[in-house]
This record gives C-alpha cells, sequence and structure tokens, in this order.
C-alpha cells in the first residue's frame, strides 16, 4: 500500500478546521449586512429616551436594523467621531449641522428629536439665588454663563431681545462644562446662566431663580436626528427602520410617560435632587425643523461670523425618512 502523505491534503483539511473555529468564535454580528447595521453616538440626555425605549422594545428588530449605541461623553466628542465616520448618527442640533455642511453635504436632519412644550422647556436662563435678579429686564450688562456658538447662546440672544433687551445690553460669560456653569451659579459666582433641563430644574429646587425658558418663544429650541450623508444615500431601509422605531418609541413615551421612569433612570443623567419628580417630556412626532426656524438661525450664524453665508435648507433637511 502506498503511503505517500498528500501535503496538499493536509493543507487543505487544516483549512476547513481553522475556518470552523473561526466561523464558531466569531460574533455572528461579524458577518452581518453592513447596510442594516447604524452606530448612533448618544449623549445621556433626555433627548435620546425614545432610543432606549425603542431598543429596551425591540422596535428596532422589529424593523429589521441593527442599531448600536456609541456612548459620548461631550458635543465636541460626539462630532469628532462623525467626522471621522466612526457613526452613522447622532442627536445634535441645527448649529452642528450647518457647522459640518459648510463646504459640502455631510449630514442631514431627519427629524426632531425634542423640541419645547408648554410646561417641557429644553433651556432655562437662570440667576444665582443672592443675585437679585427675577427678570429679563434685570439681565442687562449682567455677564451670563453660557457655551460660546451653540444652540445655547442662541437660544439665549433669542430669548432676551424677543423679552425686549437690546443687543448690546446682553453681556456672556463663556462657561463651556455644563455641570461647571451650575454649580458656579449657585454658589454665585456667576449671576446668570443658560442650562438644559433636567439640569435646570434641578438648579432650581436647590434655590437658583428662573428668569425665562424657551417655552416663552417655543420655535428657537430644537434638538434634531442626524445621519450622515453615506448613510442617507447606502442605508437608506435602515435610516427609514430607524425613524419608524424612535417614532413609535416616542408614541409610547407620549402615551404613559411614567411608565419608563425606570428606563429612563438607568440611561439618562437626572440629578438626584429630581429623580422622582423630573416629568419626562412629550416627544415630537413626523416632524423637522421648518425654514422659518433654519433661516433665523442661519441668520444668528452669519451675525456672529459663525458662517460666511447661510446654507440652504434643502441641503440640510429631508423629510423622507418622516414615518
Amino acid at each position: 500500500m502506498d503511503k505517500t502523505i498528500d501535503p496538499t491534503g493536509i493543507v487543505f483539511r487544516a483549512l476547513a478546521v481553522f475556518f470552523a473555529i473561526l466561523v464558531f468564535l466569531v460574533p455572528a454580528s461579524t458577518f452581518a449586512d453592513d447596510s442594516k447595521t447604524l452606530k448612533v453616538g448618544l449623549l445621556p440626555i433626555i433627548d435620546a429616551l425614545p432610543f432606549h425605549v425603542a431598543k429596551a422594545g425591540g422596535y428596532f428588530d422589529d424593523h429589521h436594523v441593527r442599531v448600536e449605541a456609541i456612548p459620548v461623553s461631550s458635543a465636541l466628542e460626539r462630532d469628532q467621531l462623525m467626522q471621522a465616520g466612526q457613526i452613522d448618527g447622532m442627536i445634535n442640533e441645527m448649529t452642528s449641522v450647518a457647522m459640518f455642511n459648510r463646504e459640502k453635504v455631510r449630514l442631514k436632519i431627519v427629524g426632531d428629536a425634542r423640541a419645547s412644550r408648554p410646561g417641557f422647556p429644553l433651556f432655562r436662563i437662570l440667576a444665582s439665588p443672592e443675585s437679585g435678579v427675577s427678570s429679563p429686564g434685570d439681565l442687562a450688562g449682567v455677564a451670563i454663563g453660557i457655551s460660546k456658538n451653540t444652540i445655547i447662546e442662541y437660544v439665549t440672544d433669542r430669548l432676551l431681545t424677543r423679552s425686549g433687551l437690546a443687543g448690546e445690553q446682553i453681556v456672556k460669560q463663556s462657561v463651556p462644562v455644563i455641570p461647571e456653569r451650575y454649580q458656579l451659579l449657585l454658589q454665585g459666582r456667576i449671576r446668570a446662566a443658560t442650562i438644559p433641563d433636567p439640569l435646570a430644574l434641578s438648579a432650581v429646587r436647590a434655590g437658583a431663580v428662573q428668569v425665562i425658558d424657551d417655552t416663552a418663544f417655543p420655535s428657537y429650541s430644537v434638538s434634531v436626528l442626524s445621519f450622515s450623508n453615506e448613510a442617507i444615500q447606502e442605508k437608506a431601509a435602515a435610516v427609514a427602520g430607524f425613524a419608524k422605531a424612535w417614532d413609535r418609541a416616542a408614541g409610547d413615551i407620549n402615551a404613559a410617560p411614567e411608565s419608563f421612569r425606570s428606563l429612563m433612570l438607568a440611561n439618562i443623567r437626572v440629578p438626584d435632587n429630581i429623580r422622582d419628580t423630573f416629568k419626562i417630556p412629550p416627544f415630537p412626532r413626523n416632524h423637522v425643523p421648518d425654514r422659518s426656524q433654519w433661516a433665523d438661525m442661519m441668520e444668528w450664524m452669519v451675525e456672529k461670523w459663525l458662517l460666511e453665508a447661510p446654507v440652504a435648507y434643502e441641503i440640510c433637511v429631508t423629510d423622507q425618512f418622516l414615518p
């Protein structure tokens, strides 16, 4: 009997065993259809609650889209990940979208994430407990802690000018880290600040004075769902599925907000002094920012020299994914 060993056969069998082991060890998601997978950058903010409801309820699966949450600690980190192409979508603001699209189309807004509603502001202008400030007029010449060149500065300007202050009467101080702004306000080291909820409500409960919030002029405050142009072009079905799942979750929250408190507290930063009392806000459905909202934001950004010229609404906002 010829016992000559066939090296080709040995190599073939070894390769077969190797690939069998590889398939067994590597998660199935590694071989998944990338066109059905979305990575979304998320801050631990209340605006993201519909995402967590949709994830927990299996709504993304129902709409045949795999979604991976990429936690981020700041808007800067979120935007850097988008710039590097490491995420497909995010919750951000119109200012951020316009900055991304200054030179070419990189992002598009596919829906509102959260908007100001009566009793549920996004931002509040607050005064320190001992400041003596109680109305917008009292803020003339008073330095207000803000994040420069952001929606917080935009909302501050618009709320105060609509309340009767002239532009030169509005003085702002850059305090970009929101928790630091909160502490400086309560310590009286700054007399006023613009802070987002729920941290703003926590400050009020701790003694800060509410001067005005954005429910007085609600068109100025909105956060948005944005996806990269590449995702919209190459993963349109996944983006559509994401939008449907998000909208379904928003409907569930609006119908029974308190039933999602434990899920909110597990995923969203809510200060201890309002964990049991902070009211879960309603979420917008089937809506994108309108042309007048965009035009006003563009006017402000050009005035601030953030843009040389307005960025067109049509290249930044699409309604094709509204459920």
